[in-house]
């Protein structure tokens, strides 16, 4: 059920209490100054953040007519803390296109995040897997060493009963029994080597599996999810050796009417050509990954941020120049761009600030003009 503004101001209210934001009274927490022996000011800083955290939230739910609950307010946490700068720019920017925040837009744009970056819980599998085979192929291994060496001494005595002259039946029927464990234990130590020879495809199998879960489809780049561990570990390194380290986000200009006047189809060319166009100026130092939809972000390691914005800046001029024709169709696509945010990852306290950082700076690109790359 939707949930509406009232003049009341009762489910701000309600959400509040339920967040534990408002004290026992139903009223906000006030700025006054804390009599002595109450708790220290940063604690009261903390509870005015989150009560103002918890406004915004609340505010934007009600403004936009949406559904208050646990994914609308995940994603509306998302954009108001800063940690989801790609959704709120998306708002903000169909907001000053008039065209609005619906249900249903917020509903597939959960669906696409949810489908994208949830992998926490396929790792667990594939790592519990992974060492269910490494326990699998070592016990293997030794039973079939086992059993070799069975198989090898029981044949030797084979051998020898069968060199034995007229010693009766109890020795025939010794070497029948021995002929028939041995039997057993070649078929066994087949089974076994076909056993390890499985564990071994299905090894690889999961190999695939991990590198699938870390590239898109689509482009060929490393995704969201393969970036972030891409910054993580340079952002350790660039620290450790006093390098600079510089992040981007990119976005391709009016990518909707792209794909409203050609069809999704020659959108994703045009992906697929900004891929191309970013991945020419990336090496071992300078890593782009398709973020999700249209955007792209790129890490340079060992460049400042305005050597970054001016590498990047000589990849748009080159992709602005030319004129692309729709294959199909044989009507031109018009000038296709991109625009451009870059920040410096030194130059805030935590890496997601950076993000949010290069993040606003694209939007200002966008609001500017677009087809341009903006320092943070």
């Amino acid at each position: 059920m939707t949930t509406k503004a009232t003049s009341s101001n009762e489910p701000v209210g309600r959400l509040l209490d339920w967040l534990g934001l408002r004290n026992p009274h139903g009223s906000a927490p006030t700025q006054e100054s804390p009599p002595p022996g109450a708790r220290p000011a940063s604690l009261d800083l903390a509870r005015q953040a989150r009560q103002q955290l918890a406004q915004a939230i609340t505010g934007f739910l009600l403004d936009h007519d949406l559904d208050i609950s646990a994914s609308n307010l995940s994603l509306a946490h998302g954009v108001f803390s800063g940690s989801n700068p790609g959704l709120a720019r998306q708002i903000n920017s169909r907001i000053a296109s008039g065209e609005g925040i619906t249900q249903q837009w917020l509903d597939e744009f959960a669906k696409e995040e949810a489908a994208g970056l949830d992998h926490s819980e396929i790792d667990r599998i594939v790592a519990r897997l992974e060492s269910n085979l490494d326990a699998f192929q070592t016990h293997t291994k030794a039973a079939r060493s086992v059993t070799s060496d069975y198989g090898s001494e029981l044949e030797r005595h084979v051998l020898d009963l069968e060199q034995v002259q007229k010693t009766g039946q109890l020795v025939s029927s010794l070497a029948d029994l021995a002929k028939a464990m041995l039997e057993r234990t070649r078929r066994a130590e087949d089974d076994m080597r076909k056993s390890e020879d499985e564990a071994k495809a299905l090894r690889r199998s999961l190999a695939r599996a991990k590198r699938d879960a870390e590239i898109d489809y689509l482009t060929g780049l490393p995704n969201r999810r393969a970036f972030e561990v891409l910054l993580e570990r340079h952002h350790a390194e660039a620290r450790a050796a006093c390098e600079p380290l510089s992040v981007a986000f990119c976005d391709i200009d009016e990518f909707k009417r792209v794909n409203d006047v050609h069809g999704h189809e020659a959108g994703d060319r045009v992906i697929k050509l900004i891929a191309d166009t970013l991945s020419k100026i990336s090496d071992d130092h300078c890593h782009v990954a398709r973020h999700g939809g249209e955007e792209f972000v790129m890490l340079f390691r060992g460049l400042a941020p305005s050597e970054a914005a001016k590498r990047l800046d000589e990849a748009r001029e080159q992709l602005a120049e030319r004129r692309l024709i729709n294959r199909k169709t044989d009507e031109p696509f018009g000038q296709i761009t991109f625009s451009g945010g870059v920040a410096d990852v030194f130059g805030y306290g935590e890496v997601r600030e950076a993000l949010k950082a290069a993040d606003e700076a694209l939007y200002r690109a966008k609001q500017a003009g677009r087809n341009r790359i903006e320092l943070a």
